[in-house]
C-alpha cells in the first residue's frame, strides 16, 4: 500500500532498477488503430526475433497506448522519439522486422520506414522533426505513446499519482478547488462550462452522498479523442476524478463508457484494479481520513447518453432521455442527489494543474478559454490522426502545418467542428483560432474536439444531410422541437438534394433551424441545426444551384450530375474495366463514351481516369 511521498519515489526507484538492465527500449503502439493495423504481428514479430538473436534480455519492447499518428500506423518508436518508423509490417512484415533488427543491434535507420513529406521529398527520423508532432504541446496525452497503459509502476515513475498525494496531504478542498478555479478550465466534453464553477456548486449543495462521474461516452463521427486517452493512460483520469472527489466531498465516482471501446474498457479494469491494490482507491488514501471508489459503467452507444442528464438516467439503469435543464445535477442529479460530470479529457487535466501550479495553466491558451484541447484530425487531409493544441491555435496551423494541408493538392473547401450538432467553417476563416468562444461566433462549437477536413469535391448541402440523417437516429425523440423538427429539415435537405427543392425551402430550413434550437429540451437538439445553418450561412450558392439550377456544383448529389468523357481520351480501358454497370463503351487506343441510361453514377470512372478524361456535370 502506497501512503506517502517516500513510498511513491520507492515505486520510481524500483522501476528504474527493474528497467535498467536493457539498453534499448521499443515501444509499439497499441491503440486501437495501430492494433487494427497488424501492432500484435509486428509485436510478436520482433520479440521472436530478438529471443533468437538472444537479445531479449538486453532490449526492452513495450506495448503503448496510440501514438496519434493514426494514419502511419503500425507504429514503433525506439527509446525517447529517437527514431520513428511508420506502417511497420503492413506490406512484408518479415523484412520489416528485419529492419527493427538490424536498428536495435547495428543502430541502422531503415529509410524505408521512415515517415515522408506528402512531396516525398524530405524524410523525418526523429518525432520531434515531424511537424505534426513538433508543433503539438502535450498536457492531457503527454504520457500516451510514452507508457505501457496496463503497468501502474510506470505510470508512477513518470509522476503519476503524485498530485494526488499532494491535494490529500497538502492542500485543503477549497484550496485544490482555488486553483482550479484560478487555471480557468473549461469542460472539454463540449459546453465549456468553468470546470471550477461546476465543482463550487456541486461542493456548496446541500445533501448527500455526492457523486463524481466522467464521461467517456464518445459518439461522434470521426471523434476518437476520448476513446485514446482512456486506452492510452487511464490513471491520469483516475487520479484526476479521486482529486476532484476530495475536493467535492464525495467518496463515490462512476466512469461512463460506451460498450463499443472495448480496449478502453479492459485498460480502465486493470488501471482501476492496480490502483486499488496500491491504495490510491479504497479506505483511508495517503493516510488522509479520505475514501473513495470507482466503477466501470458500461453504456449501450446511443448518442445522447453523452448529453449529462441522459447519461445519469442511464446510469441509474433508465432510458437514456434528458430531463429538463431548470434543476442543475450539481443539485439533484444521479439519483437525485449532487452530481458532477466531467468529460474524461477535463479529469485528466487536473493532476497537471495540480503538480505545475494553476499559474502555468492559466498561461496557456486564449484570453477565454485556458490550457490545450485535444482533436481527432480527419477528411481530407495528408495527416489524420490525434493531436493535442494550445487554445487559440489557428485552423490553418492546424490542417495546414500539422496536417500537411488538403490530399492530392486538392482546394480546401471547409472544417466542420464540434460533431454532427457542430458547424462547417469556410476557407475564409482558416487563420481563426480555435476556443470555445470563438467557434460559438462562427456559428460551430468545440464540441469533444472532432475535425473534420473537406475539400472542393464535398457538397456542404450533402453533409448538411449526412448529419442531419445521423442526429435523426440518434434523437431520444423526448422532446417534440428535436423529434420532429430535424427530420422535417432532414426530409426538406434530402429533397433539395435530389433536385426537388423549391424556392421557399431556405426560408423554412431557417425557421425550423431556429426552432429546433430554441425549444429543445438538451444540448443535442439545441445545436442539431448547426450543420444546416451554418451551411446556409456560408455557402448559400450551393443551395441556390441545387434548388434553382437542378445542379451540384460538387458533382457530388446523383440525381443532379452526370458523368461524360471528354476528347482527350486515350482509349486506356481502365475506366471501361473498373465501371461495376458496364455503361462504358469503345475500343482500344480510341475515346470512350458513357450509355447514361445505364450509368449508376458511381464515380468509379472519374476516381481511375489518370488523364482528367472524365468529366462531371
Amino acid at each position: 500500500m502506497i501512503q506517502s511521498l517516500d513510498d511513491l519515489e520507492k515505486i520510481k526507484e524500483d522501476f528504474a532498477g527493474r528497467i535498467k538492465k536493457y539498453g534499448k527500449t521499443v515501444k509499439i503502439c497499441f491503440g486501437t488503430g495501430c492494433v487494427s493495423s497488424g501492432s500484435q504481428a509486428v509485436y510478436d514479430g520482433l520479440v521472436g526475433a530478438l529471443e533468437k538473436e538472444s537479445l531479449n534480455k538486453k532490449v526492452r519492447v513495450v506495448k503503448t497506448g496510440c501514438h496519434g499518428f493514426c494514419e502511419k500506423g503500425p507504429i514503433v518508436v525506439f527509446n525517447d522519439d529517437e527514431i520513428f518508423y511508420q506502417s511497420v509490417g503492413k506490406k512484408k512484415i518479415e523484412e520489416d522486422i528485419a529492419l527493427l533488427l538490424d536498428t536495435i543491434k547495428n543502430g541502422k535507420v531503415a529509410d524505408k520506414l521512415l515517415y515522408k513529406s506528402a512531396d516525398k521529398l524530405k524524410k523525418f527520423v526523429s518525432t520531434k522533426e515531424i511537424p505534426f508532432y513538433a508543433m503539438q504541446k502535450k498536457i492531457v496525452l503527454d504520457l500516451n505513446g510514452a507508457i505501457d497503459p496496463e503497468d501502474i509502476d510506470e505510470y508512477i515513475a513518470h509522476g503519476g499519482y503524485s498530485a494526488l498525494q499532494k491535494a490529500l496531504t497538502a492542500m485543503t478542498p477549497d484550496e485544490v478547488l482555488d486553483w482550479v478555479q484560478k487555471s480557468g478550465l473549461r469542460g472539454r466534453g463540449g459546453g465549456g462550462f468553468s470546470t471550477g464553477t461546476k465543482w463550487k456548486s456541486c461542493k456548496d449543495a446541500h445533501g448527500g452522498p455526492k457523486y463524481i462521474m466522467a464521461n467517456g461516452d464518445e459518439g461522434d463521427p470521426g471523434a476518437f479523442m476520448d476513446r485514446s486517452l482512456m486506452e492510452g493512460n487511464p490513471g491520469v483520469i483516475l487520479e484526476g476524478m479521486i482529486i476532484g472527489g476530495y475536493t467535492i466531498g464525495s467518496n463515490q465516482g462512476y466512469i461512463y463508457v460506451r460498450d463499443e471501446y472495448p480496449l478502453a474498457v479492459k485498460r480502465l479494469g486493470i488501471a482501476l484494479e492496480q490502483a486499488v491494490k496500491y491504495g490510491f482507491l479504497g479506505k483511508n488514501i495517503f493516510n488522509s481520513g479520505f475514501d473513495f471508489d470507482i466503477k466501470i459503467v458500461r453504456g449501450g452507444g446511443a448518442f445522447v447518453c453523452g448529453e449529462s442528464t441522459a447519461l445519469m438516467s442511464s446510469l441509474e439503469g433508465k432510458s437514456g432521455e434528458p430531463r429538463a435543464k431548470y434543476v442543475h445535477t450539481v443539485e439533484k442529479g444521479l439519483w437525485d442527489k449532487p452530481s458532477n460530470l466531467n468529460n474524461v479529457e477535463t479529469w485528466a487535466c487536473v493532476p497537471a494543474i495540480i503538480n505545475r501550479g494553476w499559474q502555468w495553466f492559466a498561461s496557456i491558451g486564449s484570453e477565454g478559454s485556458k490550457g490545450t484541447k485535444v482533436f481527432s484530425l480527419v477528411g481530407k487531409v495528408n495527416n489524420t490522426g490525434l493531436i493535442e493544441v494550445p487554445m487559440g491555435t489557428t485552423l490553418r496551423q492546424i490542417i495546414f502545418d500539422l496536417g500537411d494541408g488538403i490530399q492530392n493538392n486538392k482546394e480546401f473547401k471547409a472544417v466542420q467542428t464540434g460533431g454532427p450538432s457542430g458547424g462547417c467553417i469556410p476557407k475564409e476563416y482558416l487563420d481563426t483560432a480555435v476556443d470555445f468562444d470563438t467557434l460559438w461566433e462562427l456559428g460551430s462549437m468545440m464540441g469533444s474536439g472532432g475535425m473534420i477536413v473537406m475539400d472542393d469535391k464535398n457538397c456542404m448541402v450533402d453533409v448538411a444531410r449526412y448529419f442531419l440523417k445521423f442526429l435523426v437516429e440518434e434523437s431520444c425523440g423526448k422532446c417534440v422541437p428535436c423529434r420532429e423538427g430535424i427530420r422535417r429539415m432532414l426530409e426538406i435537405v434530402e429533397r433539395i438534394c435530389d433536385g426537388e427543392g423549391d424556392e421557399g425551402d431556405i426560408a423554412h430550413l431557417k425557421e425550423l433551424g431556429r426552432a429546433v434550437n430554441i425549444g429543445s429540451l438538451c444540448g443535442l437538439g439545441q445545436s442539431a441545426s448547426n450543420p444546416v445553418l451554418s451551411t446556409l450561412r456560408y455557402f448559400m450558392d450551393e443551395y441556390e444551384a441545387h434548388i434553382a439550377h437542378k445542379k451540384c456544383p460538387a458533382g457530388v448529389c446523383k440525381p443532379l450530375i452526370n458523368y461524360t468523357i471528354l476528347d482527350n481520351c486515350t482509349g486506356c480501358t481502365l475506366c471501361a474495366r473498373e465501371c461495376p454497370s458496364n455503361c462504358i463503351i469503345g475500343d482500344k487506343k480510341k475515346p470512350h463514351t458513357i450509355d447514361t441510361k445505364k450509368c449508376i453514377k458511381c464515380g468509379m470512372c472519374y476516381e481511375v481516369c489518370k488523364f482528367g478524361a472524365v468529366n462531371v456535370v
